[in-house]
């Protein structure tokens, strides 16, 4: 009787666990479609480009070392062909496939990427974007995710689960991590042609097709459920099948107070209802929310959310002052409220401190910024990370990918 309950408690664990993967994986649909709307018409091809291919590269780096490095044992085993249970570092016991964890975790390195991808849109050339794919999903993301998540120490130098560190679901290890890379992209890039007037102010730059960005955004937001809710790792008993249900509702809180709070700010800055920075604060909302949607009551998630709402219009404001161009606010999102996420965790979660969730993003920026860095640098050496002028001026479309997304409207 105990095996048959343990049987039906294992299948119940890997298929939440497989179905929320799904839902993650669904994100790359949000995050293609969110940087198609954000950019120019005669980027859309490139972009979406960028995206599918960025998600294929992810799952194969991810497959032949990333989760090696990032869970050693279970890496061993996925490549040695061993699917079931048994496997020690997945639970305490494990309670579903090793090969579901694999699949949940390699979709949260290809959110990381699509991180990137908008914030050096409109200029970067395609293969050096994908170059710098194959590092960052094989190595970058999979040496921080074993310090955190994986629970190996910093060089030997110290563990961050020692400190009071708290990531629940990757506020500062998937979120800031990925914005850290695209900042050091980005400022070895430079700025969009005609991003900036000849005394330094910023000029907007509207996006091709909001349509498309808000359903991106309804996209991220219902993926969102899979990416929080199935860090809590397990749903077939009360207790699990509670702590779900919590993170599903403070998550769509979050979300909905970050979307409410940007929206009334930029009421405020500007006199209008910018839809842009409504949907950034729909995401920023989901981010901060992120490192730790399981202990906040409903209300306190949803301050949570708002305070990201806020900060993200201001961060964006704020980047572009300091001629930090980009495209689609994913720094703003990702990184600076991914780092307000962390700093949050210990209002609610006594098991973590302020000193632990400082150390441990300061950890996973410096490492993602300076090796992200490094490798932009040989990229930009080597074989060149900007396109010409004249091609940006004609569209990376027709120059990297030699057809246009609007063939019709473009001529």
């Amino acid at each position: 009787m105990e095996n048959t309950i343990f049987e039906h408690g294992y299948a119940i664990d890997t298929f939440y666990f497989l179905i929320c993967g799904a839902l993650v994986m669904w994100m790359a649909a949000g995050f293609a479609m969110l940087e198609a709307g954000l950019v120019r018409s005669k980027n859309t091809a490139e972009i979406l480009t960028k995206n599918v291919a960025l998600y294929a590269i992810a799952c194969t780096m991810f497959m032949l070392c990333g989760y090696s490095i990032m869970y050693p044992e279970l890496g061993n085993a996925l490549l040695s062909g061993i699917t079931g249970d048994g496997v020690e570092g997945v639970a305490e016991p494990a309670t579903y496939a090793p090969s579901a964890d694999f699949f949940f975790q390699v979709v949260f390195v290809a959110t990381a990427m699509s991180i990137v991808s908008g914030a050096v849109a409109e200029r970067m050339k395609l293969w050096a974007f994908l170059a710098f794919t194959v590092v960052m999903t094989g190595f970058i993301y999979p040496m921080e995710g074993n310090w955190t998540w994986g629970g190996g120490s910093v060089f030997g130098l110290y563990n961050l689960a020692d400190l009071g560190w708290s990531d629940f679901a990757g506020s500062g290890i998937v979120h800031m991590a990925g914005a850290a890379a695209a900042l050091s992209g980005v400022l070895l890039l430079g700025a969009r042609e005609g991003k900036y007037s000849s005394d330094g102010k910023p000029k907007a730059i509207p996006g091709a097709n909001l349509p498309l960005a808000t359903l991106g955004t309804f996209i991220l937001w219902m993926g969102w459920f899979g990416f929080n809710g199935g860090s809590v790792l397990a749903t077939s008993s009360v207790e699990n099948a509670n702590a779900v249900a919590v993170v599903f509702m403070n998550t769509n809180a979050a979300a909905a107070g970050g979307l409410i709070a940007a929206l009334l700010t930029a009421r405020i800055l500007f006199g209008k209802a910018d839809l842009t920075m409504a949907l950034n604060g729909a995401l920023a909302g989901l981010v901060a929310i992120t490192a730790e949607p399981s202990t906040p009551t409903p209300l306190i998630a949803t301050l949570f959310g708002a305070a990201g709402g806020v900060l993200v219009v201001f961060s964006i404001l704020g980047l572009d002052k300091l001629k930090i161009d980009d495209p689609v606010g994913a720094i703003s999102v990702h990184g600076v409220v991914g780092l307000l996420g962390l700093m949050l965790v210990p209002l609610t979660n006594d098991a973590s401190s302020f000193s632990g969730q400082l150390i441990g993003a300061a950890t996973i920026f410096t490492w993602v910024f300076v090796i992200s860095g490094i490798v932009w640098f040989v990229l930009k050496l080597v074989v060149g990370i900007r396109v010409t002028p004249e091609e940006e001026f004609e569209g990376v479309d027709v120059s990297e990918c030699g057809m246009e997304a609007y063939p019709e409207f473009t001529k």
